[in-house]
């Protein structure tokens, strides 16, 4: 009977890869069209890869933990003509079907012969490198200002071998001249970090770090101020549905947004780039990272029209399980760091966007009163908005911010 395969395929717009989290079938067994069949993680959400027919599982070509690229055949289906036809399947030629690809080997452990990292009991037996200095008890520390400034061709292409940036070397110290990191230097410092315990980064902790060094390559600012977190509180009580608190602060934002838009511009050369549309993205913290799920056109709907769609992209992204179409585009973020009882802090833009609104944990706090002549405790709350300095300066963010502070301290108008 004809082969099918099951093919890695493209989970978004901009994902090239993902990794295999689990396999829900093995050799022999019987699906159906449209079954899922693999679990992936990509750097966004974990996705399910489906079979394009029913049949049989013949073989499976990759293994947990493997990362695989889009088109990649990750197994074959044995599936009858009629099943083919009915279902629309692309089956493999005959060449193809018999040169199937056989089960992928599990990931080499860092002890195996030609990895790049020495075990333990090698490094102590002498067979390694000597450690540098080091400050302490930590990693190495620069003894001044020295380091890698300068990176040899040789060393970037051991780096580029193990995925490593330029960040990863700030423990450093070069022994070469002006302070220059050597290979000698580069490998002494692998040597090192292998006696450390460690852990494979996963596909979303590595989308993190990607995605701030690129924002830190801008200047980005930040600005804050108090706001009354008492009308929010009444309103919420009051409201049949009690609205999520960041619901709120989303909703401020993006009617704020629409009356100054340029104060989420993006630079591109000497442009700057005006957003067409309030799509704004509400940070939610997942599994070793931060999903942000994008909701569309936040300033034409009000606070009780956004509420179901609120709830459902928040649910899916902390399911990991976010749909395509809640994925990219945003021009602003909201990140309420305060329900993890942080007061105050310093929320960082994602690299394809300009400014980020970050909202602090709700405190009681003294505020004099003219009317009673003494101070009262009121509940407030710190935002802090983070944003592109090319863009925008300290006097629009804080008009921005005004008219934020207005909107939460009368949700009626949300």
């Amino acid at each position: 009977m004809p082969h099918v395969p099951i093919l890695m395929p493209q989970l978004g717009e901009s994902i090239a890869e993902a990794t295999v989290m689990h396999l829900l079938v093995k050799p022999g067994d019987t699906v159906e069209a449209d079954q899922e069949v693999f679990e992936v993680e990509t750097n966004k959400a974990v996705m399910g890869v489906t079979t394009s027919c029913g049949g049989t599982v013949v073989s499976l070509s990759v293994c947990e933990g493997e990362t695989v690229p889009v088109g990649q055949v990750m197994g074959i289906i044995e599936a009858s003509d009629e099943e083919i036809e009915r279902s629309g399947a692309t089956p493999l030629d005959p060449a193809s079907a018999a040169a199937a690809p056989a089960p992928a080997p599990a990931p080499a452990s860092q002890g195996d012969d030609g990895a790049h990292f020495r075990t333990e009991g090698e490094y102590r037996e002498g067979s390694a490198p000597a450690a540098p200095e080091t400050g302490g008890r930590g990693l190495p520390v620069p003894m001044g200002l020295r380091g890698a400034h300068y990176l040899s061709p040789r060393i970037r292409a051991r780096m580029d071998e193990l995925g490593m940036t330029e960040a990863d070397l700030a423990f450093i110290v070069g022994s070469g001249e002006g302070g220059r990191v050597t290979i000698d230097d580069f490998e002494k410092f692998l040597s090192y970090t292998d006696l450390w315990p460690s852990r494979p980064a996963s596909p979303m902790r590595r989308s993190v770090a990607s995605s701030m060094q690129r924002t830190w390559r801008r200047p980005i600012a930040s600005a804050g101020r108090p706001i009354l977190m008492g009308p929010i509180i009444l309103h919420r009580k009051r409201h049949p549905r009690r609205p999520g608190y960041t619901l709120y602060f989303l909703r401020a934002l993006a009617v704020a947004l629409a009356e100054a838009p340029e104060c989420a511009g993006y630079m591109v050369g000497g442009r700057i780039l005006t957003p067409r549309r309030i799509d704004l993205g509400v940070a939610v913290q997942v599994q070793d990272g931060v999903l942000v799920p994008v909701m569309r056109n936040v300033d034409q709907y009000s606070l009780d029209e956004l509420i179901d769609e609120y709830n459902k992209v928040v649910a899916q992204a902390r399911n990991r399980r976010l749909d395509p179409a809640y994925q990219g585009g945003g021009i602003a973020t909201v990140t309420n760091f305060g329900g993890f009882g942080l007061t105050m802090g310093t929320p960082m833009p994602l690299p394809s966007e300009s400014l980020i609104l970050g909202v602090g944990a709700v405190t009681k706090v003294p505020v004099w009163s003219d009317e009673v002549q003494c101070f009262l405790p009121v509940e407030q709350a710190q935002i802090v908005a983070s944003f592109d300095h090319r863009v925008v300066d300290g006097g629009d963010i804080g008009r921005l911010m005004q008219r934020i502070a207005y909107f939460l301290e009368h949700p009626d108008e949300l």
